[in-house]
Parts: C-alpha cells; sequence; structure tokens
C-alpha cells in the first residue's frame, strides 16, 4: 500500500512539474523595440508580431511608437528598449559618441516623392517655400536639400522646413495649407495626387543607392545577449522573406494595418519589391550606407564617420545561417 501511495505521489508530482515546465516553455520574453513611424516601410515590424514570426522563437515583441532620434537613443542605453529603428545617418553619427551599434537594415533605398501644393509646378519653383519635413537634419532631409540645391536651392536661405512628422502627418500638413510642400513615401504620393497636389520627383532618381534606416542595439547589450537578439533577428529574416513570397496576403495586411486602400496597398508592395526596398535578408546595403554617411557629413560640414566601426551583421549572419 506504502508502495502504491508513493507510486500516486510521484506521479502526480510529475504531472504537475510537467505542466509547469509547459505553462513556461509558453512564456514567451518581452522583447521592447521602438519604431519611429508606421508606414509600409516600416510595416514588417507589425506584420512579423501579428503573423507569429516571433512566436516561433519564444519572443513577445510589441513595437512602441517614439519620435525623436534623442529619445529612442536615451531609451536603448537605458535599456528600456532592446532595438530600435533609426535614420541610418543619425544612428551611425551617434555611434560615434555612444555605444550605439546597427546589426541590421530596414528601409534600404529612397521611398520619398516631393509632393507640393497646386501652384509649383517643379522642385524650382518652391523657392520661398515652407516644406515639411519628419526631422529637420537627418535621413530623407538630408537628401532632399541636396536634390533642392541641384535645382538651385539653398537652405535656409531659399525655403524653410518645418518638422510635421513623416508619413501620414506629413500629408495633413499639405492638405490643411500648414506646408506648400514635402516629401511622401508611396503609396501616399498617389494618394495626394488624387487629392489635386503635384508630384515633382521622387528622391530615388537622383540617387538610387542609399541605406535609409537601421536597427540598432547598445553595443554592450547586444554582445551580452547574442542568443536572444539572433533569435529576433530570425523572426525579423522570415518576416522580410515572407513578404517577397506572399504578394495578395501582405497587400492584405498593408490595407488593414496602415490602413490604406488595397490598391495603394498594392502600389506600395509593388515599389518596394521592385527596386528591393526591403533586403529580403533584412542586410545593411553597405556601399549605400557610405553615400547616406556622405550625404549626413555634407550636411554638418563633418568629415564622413566609417560605418564598418558602426555597424556589427554577425548576429544577423547567425540568424540566416540558423534558418538556413
Amino acid at each position: 500500500m506504502a508502495t502504491w501511495r508513493l507510486t500516486c505521489v510521484s506521479i502526480t508530482l510529475g504531472i504537475v512539474l510537467f505542466a509547469a515546465s509547459t505553462a513556461q516553455a509558453q512564456d514567451k520574453i518581452k522583447f521592447p523595440i521602438g519604431v519611429g513611424t508606421k508606414t509600409v516601410g516600416t510595416h514588417l515590424f507589425w506584420l512579423a508580431a501579428k503573423k507569429g514570426f516571433f512566436d516561433e522563437f519564444g519572443l513577445d515583441v510589441q513595437p512602441i511608437l517614439l519620435r525623436g532620434t534623442s529619445i529612442t537613443i536615451q531609451a536603448l542605453m537605458g535599456e528600456s528598449l532592446y532595438l530600435a529603428l533609426g535614420s541610418a545617418d543619425s544612428t551611425i553619427g551617434a555611434a560615434a559618441q555612444t555605444d550605439l551599434v546597427a546589426v541590421s537594415g530596414v528601409v534600404g533605398g529612397l521611398t520619398q516623392a516631393i509632393v507640393a501644393a497646386k501652384r509649383y509646378k517643379s522642385i524650382k519653383e518652391l523657392r520661398g517655400a515652407t516644406i515639411g519635413v519628419q526631422v529637420l537634419t537627418s535621413g530623407a532631409t538630408s537628401v532632399l536639400k541636396r536634390v533642392l540645391k541641384q535645382n538651385g536651392l539653398d537652405y535656409p536661405a531659399d525655403y524653410k522646413l518645418l518638422s510635421v512628422g513623416g508619413g501620414n502627418f506629413n500629408l495633413a500638413a499639405l492638405t490643411s495649407g500648414q506646408i506648400g510642400a514635402t516629401y511622401l513615401t508611396v503609396p501616399l504620393d498617389v494618394v495626394a495626387e488624387q487629392q489635386g497636389f503635384n508630384v515633382l520627383g521622387y528622391l530615388k532618381d537622383s540617387f538610387p543607392n542609399f541605406q535609409l534606416s537601421v536597427l540598432a542595439a547598445k553595443r554592450a547589450w547586444a554582445e551580452k545577449n547574442r542568443p536572444l537578439l539572433v533569435r529576433y533577428l530570425k523572426g525579423m529574416v522570415r518576416a522580410h522573406r515572407w513578404v517577397y513570397a506572399n504578394k495578395d496576403a501582405t497587400i492584405d495586411f498593408l490595407a488593414k494595418e496602415i490602413p490604406l486602400s488595397p490598391e495603394m496597398a498594392r502600389r506600395g508592395w509593388e515599389y518596394y519589391t521592385a527596386n528591393r526596398i526591403w533586403h529580403p535578408n533584412a542586410e545593411i546595403n553597405l556601399e549605400g550606407l557610405k553615400f547616406t554617411m556622405q550625404v549626413y557629413a555634407e550636411q554638418n560640414k563633418d568629415a564622413p564617420a566609417d560605418p564598418q566601426r558602426h555597424i556589427d551583421q554577425s548576429f544577423l549572419r547567425q540568424a540566416i545561417k540558423e534558418l538556413g
């Protein structure tokens, strides 16, 4: 009888321990990341989370909208964020004075159109205009300044810049008359054109090789948490590959999540995939990044930072190798 009772206790204990271990296995690690805007270009963070690509690797990833490089850097350095999206130039620029490192690419090309009120028919006619941008000193704004200079317009003598927030905020500021022109990411250019605004040109036409944004981490955190970071990057690579292999499903997701009309979502998917704006393995375009830093240095009247010193794609390469 004693033996029977002992066996029952052992079995019961085994069941409890199994249940506890199963529940523990089902608990996912919270993984906070910061993202500046929610657009076609950055939707992959939400897609990877909602399609379960992070779940596969035991991560609970919830993108947090954060605007402003200084806030993002503070959050990374304080480790309240593990990773954050940032414009490549401001991130690499900040990395020279901090412990930041870029670990993967996000938007690997320029997707912005210069869009203006009806009275402006060409870029040269923007003299005296107030132009809306996401931020004043980095990212697409640096390229915009260069394009305007090619058309005989110098900043700040010939036009004003106003930070209005990027994405839909740019379009809203243009629609309200707060600004005379702005840049809009594809496919918002089509939306603006349908509303009667003029598309004056595309930044990519002038600069086809450009790394717009990267994913950054605190270097010390990344090195200490390599297995965790690799798990995250495996989820992102899965998402990048998925959008190329699943056109209709990606278009449906874009239409509902951004949101966009199905036609606008289709235009966005076609532009981004045709121009490889999303790298299929989330890699950084090194040649594009060198040019990005050259433009940034010209704007800041400084020597270009060496991007090789401030990127580390070994985590990404390991993720790709493990995925096969």
